[in-house]
């Protein structure tokens, strides 16, 4: 292992320490649709869903 450097420790300090938020700018749309196929009663699902939950 190479020796402590204390400058790079600073720099990265100062590269972690900045958020760049510019590329929030840029926001996508999306076309289209969503469809959900599905038979199972209310019932059946939340019993699915606890059985998944106590695995």
């Amino acid at each position: 292992m190479g020796a402590y450097d204390d400058e790079e420790h600073e720099r990265r300090e100062r590269k972690n320490s900045s958020v760049d938020a510019s590329f929030d700018d840029d926001r996508t749309d999306y076309h289209g649709s969503v469809d959900y196929d599905s038979d199972d009663s209310t019932e059946e699902l939340l019993e699915t869903f606890k059985e998944i939950q106590s695995d």
